[in-house]
């Protein structure tokens, strides 16, 4: 290699290391400069979205309409069993003002502000000022959830004058009821995001919603707004069983005796709660479930509701979980202004529940045709079995008494008409611990009955096992004391009493729809257990017939109809001492109409009456007599008894439009003969030795007065007019877990 060419390489190699470390150089200062700008921008974009990051927000949220608006969905209806609707959903318009088209030229601001203040109520001065001092502002909402009618008169002035600007209307939908407070139990109500709370509107929540669509906006190649819209799904709507017409007549009712006796006793409503339930026999559909006191589905939060009610509060229990326990303050209006917002919206909340499916209480001598029904099923006792009842029987040391003082020899059908609590002792000892409690749970007593409904209460931990019931709970037990349930529970065990012995699962819905009204879904009726045979079950239906027939239900009876069921009377346990209160009752009467071939089931519970003397089963009758009266011939279920003038008179003042077709029975020739007198019961049902008959007669009442005691007894029945049906020594042990 030639000098000139090792001269040429090293000057090549030289160039070439000299070239790379400028670039390098550059390099590294370029990077500084990108870093720089970067850092420089995000401390910027830092800056604007803490100074500035609503308005922008906003700004956003306005451009939305333009290029991604939301369509929302309409929420699916909730009809009656006749397709009225009991919850609906309504088109509602916010009021969108864009102050920054509003001010893009000068001939906008003044007929549009004009336009407003003519068609709405708005104080103009306060929308004027707004507009003018945020001239870029593209999102103001004054007035929210407009009907069609209210924003017409501004949509129709708009159409005639170009100029009104900067003015549109956001859709959306408002949840509406249009009877406001008649079935609020049951239905429920929604938040402001479609979600349901309660009743039905929460546990079909996701049945009823549906999908939001959306409007997506983009510019075209021309420069042109295209738009893409991808519609909404509607919810679909639930029909129910009830019968908008059975409700209201059961509700009047509740809310008559509700008034009857405000502040009797004491400064509150005519009772802690009174309720009801309607129940289609063979099929387990409700066709009416109401308590009192209730509230307005459309108002939710109207503390006026309260007043009347016994407040409650939240404790810590020894557990350490909260609880929420009544207290003896009656909430009035001075009590109201004291409440704290944490209060007010605590008995809100217990004012929303269901007590039909949420209230647990002792259900008193209502299950008395549960404990026959067990002896009957494994064989242990005969329909043509006597007892005998001196009045009370010793059990694990303790004397627990019956109602009746006199009872004597009775059958079994006299032991469940009188409800004679030492006659079920007598048959509870015969079944047995094993047997009571295993029969408790066939009937489902302690277990959800999982009717659709939200906030169903379990009893699970209110009821004895086998291994923890004595003697003396099993006595207890036996005429319904000492153990809790729901009303769900007692009507849906109580319908497979009479009906053969099918337990149908109580439900509420039968049909699911679409938007368009196309069927999605039926429900049928679902059977889910045998709990007595027919021949059980027919018996039973005997025994409570006679209730009402010369029993303690006699004042059950409409007039023209002959009917079967059981009265209850329990004292109430005080959630702190856990103690019997002698004072306080829970009030029962579970039935059926008509007595020879039952189709409906009705259960009133009537909790602590405001009254002095609570124990007395009449107050729930009188009421399941009102109601009957109006929903059997409502129902087309013909009358099965002649009517007296007395009570055609009072179906006269009613003005009632009567199915007095009459559909009376003929004895046949050798048929068992039930008569009471004939069958030694004696006058009007009572017991051969009936020693009150020579009792003197209390002048204000009719009744035999007994002069040691002061017991008044019916004249005809000869039962105990002024004690609970369940009556126990207050020394008896009280199950721990009832609160």
């Amino acid at each position: 290699m030639s000098n000139r060419q090792r001269t040429d390489g090293q000057k090549r190699q030289r160039n070439k290391n000299i070239f790379s470390i400028k670039m390098q150089k550059k390099l590294v200062v370029l990077f500084v400069l990108v870093l720089l700008a970067f850092a420089g921008l995000s401390t910027r974009l830092v800056y604007l979205i803490r100074e500035n990051g609503t308005q922008y927000q906003k700004q956003v949220l306005a451009q939305q309409r333009y290029d991604s608006t939301t369509i929302p969905y309409r929420r699916g209806d909730i009809v009656d069993s006749q397709g009225t609707r009991l919850a609906t959903s309504q088109k509602v318009y916010n009021l969108v003002i864009d102050a920054k088209v509003m001010l893009a030229d000068e001939n906008y601001l003044e007929p549009t502000l004009r336009a407003l203040g003519a068609n709405f109520d708005l104080n103009m001065t306060q929308i004027r000022e707004y507009v003018n001092t945020h001239p870029t502002s593209s999102w103001y909402v004054p007035l929210r959830q407009l009907t069609y009618e209210e924003i017409s008169g501004f949509q129709a002035a708009r159409k005639e004058n170009s100029n009104i600007r900067g003015v549109w209307f956001e859709e959306e939908y408002k949840r509406l009821y249009p009877y406001g407070s008649l079935a609020a139990d049951v239905i429920g109500f929604t938040s402001t995001d479609n979600q349901g709370s309660y009743g039905l509107e929460e546990y079909y929540n996701d049945i009823l919603n549906g999908i939001n669509g959306r409007e997506y906006g983009y510019l075209n190649d021309d420069q042109s707004l295209e738009r893409t819209v991808k519609a909404a799904v509607d919810g679909n709507s639930i029909h129910t069983t009830i019968d908008v017409n059975v409700q209201m007549i059961v509700e009047k009712y509740l809310q008559k005796f509700m008034d009857e006796y405000k502040d009797g006793y004491h400064e509150g409503n005519g009772a802690d709660n009174v309720s009801c339930i309607i129940m289609w026999v063979d099929t387990g559909e409700i066709l009416a479930m109401a308590s009192a006191p209730g509230y307005d589905l459309n108002d939710v939060r109207n503390t006026e509701r309260l007043i009347g009610s016994k407040m409650v509060e939240q404790i810590t229990n020894a557990n350490g979980y909260f609880e929420i326990r009544n207290t003896d303050t009656i909430i009035n209006r001075e009590v109201l202004d004291a409440m704290d917002q944490d209060q007010i919206y605590l008995n809100l909340n217990n004012l929303w529940k269901n007590y039909c499916i949420t209230g647990t209480y002792e259900p008193g001598s209502t299950t008395k045709p549960f404990t026959v029904a067990t002896a009957l099923e494994l064989g242990l006792i005969s329909p043509n079995d006597s007892f005998v009842c001196d009045g009370y029987l010793e059990v694990g040391g303790h004397r627990i008494h019956c109602h009746n003082r006199y009872d004597g020899v009775l059958t079994l059908e006299q032991a469940v008409a009188k409800s004679c609590n030492v006659s079920m002792m007598r048959i509870a000892q015969k079944i047995g611990v094993e047997n009571f409690t295993e029969f408790q749970q066939l009937f489902n007593f302690g277990l959800r009955t999982n009717v659709d409904l939200a906030g169903e209460a379990r009893t699970a931990g209110l009821i004895y096992t086998a291994d923890k019931m004595g003697p003396t709970d099993l006595a207890t037990n036996s005429f319904g004391q000492n153990f809790n349930v729901t009303m769900i529970e007692m009507i849906t065990g109580f319908c497979s009493l009479i009906n053969g012995g099918n337990y149908y699962e109580p439900h509420m819905v039968d049909r699911i729809t679409n938007s368009s009204g196309a069927t999605v879904k039926n429900i049928e009726p679902r059977v889910l257990k045998k709990t007595v045979s027919d021949s059980t079950s027919e018996l039973i239906r005997r025994f409570c017939d006679a209730v009402v027939a010369y029993g303690t239900g006699t004042t059950a009876r409409p007039p023209g109809y002959r009917i079967g069921g059981k009265t209850g009377t329990a004292e109430t346990i005080d959630p702190v001492t856990h103690q019997r209160s002698e004072a306080d009752h829970v009030l029962s009467f579970i039935g059926y109409a008509p007595a020879d071939d039952p189709q409906i089931a009705i259960y009133v519970v009537v909790d602590r009456p405001n009254v002095e003397k609570q124990g007395d089963a009449k107050y729930a009758t009188r009421i399941v007599r009102s109601i009957l009266m109006e929903v059997l011939p409502y129902l087309n279920i013909f009358m099965t008894e002649e009517v007296t003038p007395t009570e055609q008179a009072e179906l006269d003042a009613l003005k009632l439009e009567n199915t007095y077709y009459y559909n009376r029975p003929q004895e046949d020739e050798g048929q068992e003969n039930n008569d009471p007198e004939e069958n030694g019961a004696g006058e009007g049902g009572a017991a051969p030795n009936a020693p009150w008959r020579d009792f003197p007669i209390d002048p204000a009442t009719g009744c035999y007065r007994d002069p040691d005691t002061g017991t008044l007894y019916d004249p005809q029945t000869g039962l105990s007019t002024d004690g609970a049906e369940s009556v126990v020594n207050t020394d008896v042990p009280v199950n721990p877990n009832i609160q």
